[in-house]
């Protein structure tokens, strides 16, 4: 799960994912704010957006569990909002400014314990 605020580069971290694990180019990786859903190497990588859905009950209707069962890299933004339907033992990846200068990010990355927890990343910091 990519955690952090708008223009945060949840979306600029995404295609450097992508890009690294071979399942599409930099230039093809856009956000799915609007189509909520993008498929890389056939399956091998979703990007998920959860930004525009308000409730529980439209996030379930996307099939995500389905999702989370594959063999398959799945990159969420925004699923901090839902942490009832995201799978325990998730990764999650904090992006932050650092101090007064907006183009520099600290990033935290850390596995949740439960998917219920508010803030459920432990782990590293870079």
């Amino acid at each position: 799960m990519l955690i952090g605020n708008l223009g945060a580069g949840k979306t600029t971290l995404a295609k450097g994912i992508i890009s690294g694990l071979g399942a599409g180019e930099v230039e093809d990786v856009t956000s799915p704010t609007f189509t909520l859903i993008h498929e890389y190497g056939e399956g091998r990588v979703y990007h998920i957006d959860l930004y525009r859905l308000e409730r529980a009950d439209e996030v379930a209707t996307l099939g995500l569990e389905e999702i989370f069962d594959r063999e398959a890299v799945v990159l969420i933004e925004w699923g901090e909002r839902f942490l009832g339907l995201m799978p325990e033992g998730r990764m999650e990846i904090r992006l932050e400014a650092v101090g007064a200068d907006a183009e520099v990010r600290g990033i935290k990355v850390g596995w949740a314990s439960r998917p219920d927890e508010n803030d459920g990343v432990s782990g590293l910091e870079a």
